[in-house]
């Protein structure tokens, strides 16, 4: 007991040291102080929580009816600094906001606000580009060819690439492709929407940049990008998709895709298992909307029953997350769909072999030449871990600093290390009749005219 007394009045005694050292810095130096070892989530994490102190603090005085506390409240919103160039309120600028609802003004219908705390396009897109997560250490081990082989080497997920606004805006412009394929506004080939006849049969394809014949056709063309059929080009807001996976390090500029196929799923609807076509070059993406589901993979797959499926590993897909197909993931690991839970959407992007380009195929100069975006070192090592900025040279400061990473490293070490694997024992062959035929829309899909 007397130890930790000890400890306790040694470590009151240490505070109040820091607390009496702090008053003879300036805002600045404190701020270099707290933000030392911080990530840029983190940083932004600390300007959202001064931005809600300073919001609470206005609340709370305002409500006083002594006018003396209410000049005090607003001097202390006029001591926040105003971006230059910037014609927010201060009531504005006191705001809390959600870094993950900054909107961009890069296609997706974003516009400045309040929310957006008067920062420009650059601060936004950096602040949006660091709350992206990124796994790409899938694991799963399997035996090809007498080696033991990581069948999911390759694979990458990206979460929180698209946020709810923009999540909402791609799914009403696929709504309205939908309607245009049922009307006939859209060429024969790029709108497919078949009979359900089983569970898991007949989800709508829509198809952006070539024709790819999935399952040998009535006229006898193996599953392959069929070069003589014409479907309509990437919509606009495809395009801008396009521009955030690459600019955002999502997909490399080696590798900018040029069509795309959408998948509307009702409930219940499936991808039997299949590897993707070497018509369309490694890697390419299946983007995510409404609702979260499971992709499966593994070398053999089984199947279990109408929509079900069996495999080693089961992956879960956020919405508005990217998973990236490549390298083992994409050519050896066979990957499927099973009955998804309820309405769902995804978008995937691939770039064609330029030896199986359709004949009448013209480039698109708008994704020609886009550029990562240019990030601090700060941001990538955010990436992977937690960035610590070099140790500042006043002596002060770089003790206190060494003093909150020392604590860091020791609440570090007491922190078991996970590592999670998700199996699933759920695994399905595919027939000619497993993927929609292309080019068409069922009398019923006629019938809703």
């Amino acid at each position: 007991m007397s130890g930790d007394c000890s400890d306790m009045s040694s470590e009151s005694g240490v505070s109040g040291g820091i607390m009496e050292l702090l008053k003879h810095l300036s805002r600045d130096e404190i701020l270099e102080v707290l933000s030392q070892g911080f990530c840029q989530h983190c940083e932004a994490l600390l300007q959202q929580r001064v931005h809600n102190i300073l919001n609470n603090k206005v609340s709370v005085i305002s409500t006083s009816e002594d006018g003396s506390e209410q000049q005090q409240a607003t001097m202390a919103v006029d001591n926040i600094p105003t971006p230059p160039n910037s014609s927010m309120s201060r009531e504005q600028l006191v705001r809390p906001f959600t870094n993950s609802d900054i909107l961009l003004n890069d296609g997706f219908g974003g516009t400045s606000s309040a929310i957006d705390n008067g920062l420009s396009e650059e601060q936004k897109e950096q602040i949006r580009f660091s709350q992206v997560g990124r796994k790409k250490d899938f694991v799963h081990m399997e035996n090809i060819n007498g080696r033991g082989t990581n069948v999911l080497k390759g694979l990458e997920l990206h979460t929180q690439v698209f946020n709810a606004e923009e999540q909402k805006k791609i799914v009403e412009c696929v709504y309205d492709l939908q309607r245009m394929g049922q009307k006939g506004q859209l060429r024969e080939r790029t709108y497919s929407e078949p009979r359900k006849w089983m569970r898991g049969k007949g989800r709508v394809t829509i198809q952006f940049g070539c024709c790819y014949n999935y399952a040998e056709d009535q006229k006898g063309n193996p599953p392959r990008i069929l070069r003589d059929e014409e479907v309509d080009p990437l919509p606009p807001l495809f395009k801008q998709m396009i521009k955030r996976l690459v600019r955002w390090h999502v997909l490399p500029p080696t590798c900018i895709p040029n069509s795309c196929i959408v998948n509307i799923y009702d409930e219940g609807d499936c991808i039997p298992p299949h590897i993707d076509h070497h018509d369309f070059l490694r890697p390419f993406c299946t983007v995510s909307f409404l609702t979260e589901s499971n992709i499966i993979f593994g070398s053999n797959l089984k199947i279990v029953g109408p929509g079900e499926f069996s495999g080693p590993v089961s992956i879960s897909l956020p919405v508005g997350s990217v998973l990236i197909l490549n390298g083992n993931g994409a050519d050896i690991a066979k990957h499927c769909v099973p009955g998804v839970p309820g309405k769902r959407i995804s978008i995937t992007f691939r770039k064609m072999d330029e030896s199986k380009l359709p004949y009448n195929f013209s480039s698109d100069p708008e994704l020609s030449g886009i550029k990562p975006l240019i990030v601090s070192p700060s941001v990538n090592s955010a990436q992977q871990g937690h960035y610590r900025r070099p140790v500042p040279q006043s002596s002060f400061l770089r003790a206190v600093v060494l003093q909150n990473q020392r604590r860091n490293e020791q609440l570090n070490k007491d922190k078991s290390e996970e590592s999670a694997k998700t199996t699933n024992n759920d695994s399905f062959l595919s027939r000619s009749d497993d993927f929609p035929p292309l080019g068409r829309v069922s009398k019923v899909a006629r019938s809703k005219q």
